[in-house]
């Protein structure tokens, strides 16, 4: 145990039982979600029930080796982080152990009981104040400014529990994040490192309709189904249909300020890519590393099972926090069926009434918990800020019928459906347009009329009903041939697979394709329905639909998405179109 743990606990129970990471203790005064350290190496735990003497413990670490007998102690606080400048461009645990810290300390195996401060408490930050001596500053209010990274600002706030009132002294200069950069005159002190408990949200005056997209750069995302910033989205598909990846996609590119990645029971492999992966990209607005505005909380499958349940709150806490300095924060969670995994161990140890296929009764309200913490809000201190929650969720099987997708449904808004059958033929990303919808269209449509097209609305329904109609048409050509069909719907069958190959694929690994803006998504759109506007008028025009598919540009549709100079390249294909089938007729 830290000496630091040491001086601020105190023993007063002991060990009773131990069933794998739950703990039951004896005379331990405690209050529920107490910290306390269990057993001679000091293991971190938390309380989550009480009964009568008994209080029982789920421990963040693994527990072989701790028997009956060993003490108990309690902190009396219950389960926080430690928020201030140095998070970004930081790894950390569940409970916000910097593991790169603790890898310098002990290597790539981690003892367990070892502890250490989720912010470093001995680096001095240069620190401009935003206040002068008289000023009147209240809970929330901006007193200062730290260049936490080369992309972002850190704001230094006055904490929401403090009573606020005047500034009596500030000073610019280097400090450490435990000493006062202000002073108030009612003795408060205002340092760079607050404290917050993470099943606790912070403290907002309002929370708003969010009416701005969070632009991701994935075409049908942006294109077809959007998410709003303060949105909640859900991504769920079965192994290996690209869950994780669309997730490093959306980190990567989406526009928000600040992203925290939640690796929440995931292979160990996956999280080592993030790892690798994110120092050595670039911001694709800014040219800086993207890890510059990135806060990553790796919790793999082979972690302690405890840890994984507290890494989402933890990860929430920080998206918060930053929030509250009026920032865009995307917060994505992969996967929360594996945070629901680790509820469903605790509560059949804790021997509570099962639900449906066993995930403990109170599933549904924990997702509710978390997916509500999102939103757009006006902070205390007069600000907006969002949280934008995308969670991946991993049903057995591929089976969305399952109590966390069916529970996780009735909450988010957003629903983008990975299908193993597009996986399995390479269509990445496997985005199933048929089964996927997004509710935040209506209150997004005006943004993308005044910021991309007048007309965004209408090209989107249009790929929709085409891709509708290819859909119910499938089921005749399966069973009676595509030759069967009148020519009209032929061609529409044509014009929706280029919609299907030219527009929702996107590759993820090719350097201009990964990124697709907006407007290129509307250009590549209208590109297509050029082709089927065109199509239709030599058809009527008596032209026969062999014919029209033969035209040498139609194929050149397919390299849209690679093209680097994307508006000369669509101009000139839409123009050789037109031509070509005019020649037709």
């Amino acid at each position: 145990m830290s000496q630091a743990q040491q001086t601020d606990v105190e023993q007063d129970g002991v060990i009773e039982s131990v069933s794998g990471p739950v703990v039951t203790a004896t005379d331990l005064a405690a209050k529920m979600n107490d910290v306390v350290y269990v057993g001679n190496e000091g293991l971190m735990g938390e309380v989550i029930e009480i009964e009568g003497n008994i209080t029982t413990i789920q421990v963040y670490e693994e527990t072989s080796d701790v028997s009956p007998g060993e003490p108990v102690e309690n902190t009396g606080e219950p389960l926080s982080v430690d928020l201030g400048p140095g998070m970004l461009d930081s790894i950390y645990d569940g409970v916000q152990r910097p593991l790169d810290v603790l890898e310098e300390q002990m290597g790539a195996f981690l003892d367990r009981g070892v502890d250490a401060p989720g912010i470093d408490l001995e680096k001095e930050w240069g620190f401009e104040p935003a206040v002068e001596v008289g000023d009147e500053v209240e809970p929330g209010d901006v007193v200062g400014v730290v260049e936490e990274t080369v992309q972002i600002d850190h704001k230094v706030l006055v904490p929401p529990g403090y009573e606020g009132g005047t500034v009596e002294a500030v000073e610019a200069g280097e400090f450490t994040v435990d000493e006062a950069v202000v002073t108030l005159e009612n003795g408060e002190e205002i340092a760079m490192r607050q404290e917050w408990p993470v099943r606790e949200p912070r403290p907002t005056a309002q929370k708003e309709t969010p009416t701005t997209p969070l632009v991701s750069g994935q075409r049908i995302l942006d294109g077809l189904f959007p998410i709003a910033k303060g949105g909640t989205a859900a991504i769920p598909g079965p192994f290996g249909s690209g869950k994780t990846v669309t997730q490093h996609q959306l980190a990567k590119w989406a526009d928000a300020d600040i992203v925290v990645y939640v690796g929440c029971g995931e292979r160990g492999n996956e999280m080592t890519e993030v790892i690798e992966d994110f120092p050595e990209l670039e911001d694709p607005v800014t040219g800086n590393p993207l890890m510059s505005r990135t806060c990553l909380i790796a919790n793999t499958s082979n972690m302690p099972v405890a840890a994984r349940e507290s890494c989402v709150y933890t990860g929430i806490t920080i998206a918060e926090y930053y929030r509250d300095m009026g920032y865009d924060v995307a917060l994505m969670a992969d996967s929360t069926s594996r945070w629901a995994e680790a509820m469903r161990e605790i509560s059949s140890r804790l021997e509570e009434m099962p639900g449906e296929e066993g995930y403990p009764a109170y599933l549904a309200a924990r997702l509710s918990e978390f997916y509500e913490r999102a939103g757009k809000f006006q902070n205390i201190n007069d600000t907006e800020g969002s949280i934008s929650v995308i969670g991946a969720v991993s049903p057995p099987g591929g089976d969305f019928s399952e109590p966390v997708t069916q529970n996780t449904l009735r909450i988010v808004k957003t629903f983008w459906a990975l299908d193993a059958d597009l996986a399995e033929r390479r269509h990445f990303p496997s985005i199933n347009w048929n089964e996927s919808y997004s509710l935040y269209q209506d209150q997004l449509d005006p943004w993308f009329k005044e910021n991309v097209a007048e007309d965004w609305p209408e090209r989107r329904q249009w790929a929709v009903d085409t891709l509708d109609e290819e859909n119910e048409l499938q089921e005749i050509v399966q069973l009676v041939g595509k030759d069967a069909l009148p020519e009209d719907q032929q061609l529409t069958l044509e014009v929706a697979r280029y919609l299907r190959e030219a527009y929702l694929q996107q590759n993820a690994f090719h350097d201009v394709d990964t990124y697709c803006s907006p407007d290129k998504t509307y250009q590549m759109l209208g590109a297509i329905k050029t082709f089927n506007d065109a199509a239709f008028e030599a058809l009527d025009a008596g032209v026969p639909v062999e014919e029209i598919q033969e035209i040498d540009a139609a194929p050149r549709l397919n390299r849209m998405g690679t093209a680097e100079d994307y508006d000369e390249f669509i101009d000139e294909l839409e123009a050789e179109i037109k031509s070509q089938l005019q020649e037709k007729y």
